[in-house]
């Protein structure tokens, strides 16, 4: 692989520390009841759209690495599902950072499993609105959101409301 950083890698590595971001503050203080709420008959709990999330991170990392895996997870406890939310985002940022090649496209893995979790991010904050443990709302555009920093620490917000 050349020295020269790959712009499409560059992008797609800045837009998981976006998932982590917006994710870690979907999942922060969240009470214990979250993990189980339901809308009317609907069986998606978050903590099954977070399983859904970290099975999607799994799927990302075997197609970079030219592998075709797909696994459909059973949610762990909560504690445990956000651990392993964060630690699915490392791996995959692990690889995009390597020297490794990619052997599917940065756009096809954009477009596929990154842009799904997001989706499901969001319907993570939406969810926590509607279960009455919202979180504040914030211009992302002003976040301090690097590549890279995709665990559970996040910086703080610079401008909510």
């Amino acid at each position: 692989m050349s020295s020269t950083p790959d712009p499409a890698r560059e992008l797609l590595r800045h837009t998981v520390a976006t998932v982590a971001y917006r994710g870690s503050k979907a999942l922060r203080a969240a009470p214990e009841t979250f993990a189980s709420f339901t809308i009317g008959d609907s069986p998606r709990t978050p903590a099954k759209i977070l399983a859904h999330i970290g099975d999607l991170f799994d799927w990302a990392l075997a197609m970079a690495r030219g592998e075709s895996a797909w696994h459909d997870s059973q949610p762990l406890a909560w504690d445990g599902e956000v651990l392993r939310f964060f630690a699915t985002l490392k791996k995959f940022d692990d690889y995009l950072a390597s020297p490794a090649p990619l052997h599917t496209s940065a756009e096809a893995l954009f477009q596929g499993p990154v842009a799904d979790a997001l989706t499901h991010v969001g319907q993570l904050a939406m969810l926590r609105r509607i279960a009455c443990c919202p979180i504040k709302g914030e211009n992302y555009f002003k976040a301090e959101i690097v590549a890279g920093r995709v665990g559970h620490e996040q910086a703080a917000p610079r401008r909510e409301f």
